[in-house]
């Protein structure tokens, strides 16, 4: 069991982040077969394509030791959406002393992988070679779906704040995760191969929706990293299910079939790029849909950072239903 111990000062520092680089990471263990990806069964399968050629011994075995992942791989992002190259940077500029730590706390009093071993004996050469080979995953396997699981994460972010709305902590831990418990001023966090309590002292606690961390919980809570907990966000099981082409043939036949294939995609929150790529049309003509479907309230738009995300309303899902149309 982990206990996190969170003090007034603490409450009030609870905030959210999505972070590229803990969806690469976690990404790896679901890429080579030794985490659980069922559901993500068909990335999975674009994915090992695209890799082919790519040396990812040292970063599989970083990301599928006995504590899963190397803490100095992923540290807490600073902002509410890190930068792919911002983190990566941050990766880069590890001390090498930290990544020798790192790697002792990995192995857990067994000897090191093989692969692991130049790492460890000279990180100082290694590590920019192993930042090299996570820009190339990157590229090749995470960067083409980012935008689909930013939009998860995003709606993820959006249910938990109206959640603390409405009921509080006690609301926004209560479907985290099955591992988790909330009781006055105390996390609970079902580890049985772990014995730890930890006072968050001020630092605040990171929550941090990561698609590629389902269906585990993942936790960080060793000293002086802030406490982080990495949760699987809500609607995963549909992430990567292919939506219909235009939905009722007869809502194709009032609208039009771009229209009425851009309202499929929207289940989740899209970016107008992601849709331009999805329908093979260009951005304008997309924007140009988009107006059209706001003004008819079929659509509502809001922006997060650099996006502007959009989502068909409960009006457009009806639609979309057979018989709706």
């Amino acid at each position: 069991m982990i206990k996190l111990l969170l003090g007034p000062d603490d409450l009030a520092r609870i905030r959210f982040a999505l972070s590229p680089l803990e969806e690469l990471v976690h990404s790896v263990p679901v890429l080579t077969g030794s985490g659980q990806h069922m559901v993500h069964r068909p990335w999975r399968a674009r994915a090992l394509t695209a890799v082919a050629g790519l040396d990812l011994g040292v970063l599989a075995a970083l990301t599928s030791g006995p504590r899963f992942v190397a803490d100095f791989l992923a540290p807490p992002p600073e902002a509410m959406s890190g930068r792919f190259t911002d983190e990566l940077d941050a990766v880069a500029a590890t001390p090498a002393e930290a990544v020798v730590n790192s790697l002792e706390e990995l192995r857990t009093g067994q000897g090191l992988p093989d692969s692991l071993r130049p790492l460890y004996d000279r990180p100082e050469r290694e590590l920019p070679r192993l930042v090299a080979t996570m820009a190339a995953y990157w590229r090749a396997a995470v960067k083409p779906v980012w935008p689909r699981l930013r939009s998860l994460s995003d709606a993820d972010v959006a249910h938990r704040a109206r959640q603390l709305t409405a009921g509080g902590l006690d609301r926004v831990f209560e479907d985290l995760h099955p591992e988790v418990t909330y009781a006055a001023g105390q996390l609970s966090i079902d580890k049985p191969r772990h014995d730890a309590v930890r006072s968050a002292s001020g630092a605040g606690l990171l929550l941090v929706p990561c698609v590629f961390a389902w269906p585990r919980l993942l936790v960080l809570h060793n000293a002086p990293r802030q406490p982080t907990l990495t949760y699987s966000p809500r609607g995963i099981g549909q992430l990567w299910s292919p939506p219909g082409d235009t939905g009722p043939q007869p809502l194709a036949e009032l609208m039009g079939r771009s229209r009425a294939a851009l309202l499929v995609h929207l289940d989740l929150p899209v970016s107008t790029t992601q849709l331009a790529a999805y329908l093979g049309v260009s951005s304008a003509a997309v924007s140009q849909h988009l107006a059209v479907l706001r003004r008819c309230h079929l659509v509502t738009s809001r922006r997060s950072g650099r996006w502007m995300l959009h989502q068909r309303t409960a009006l457009a899902t009806e639609l979309l239903l057979p018989g709706g149309g």
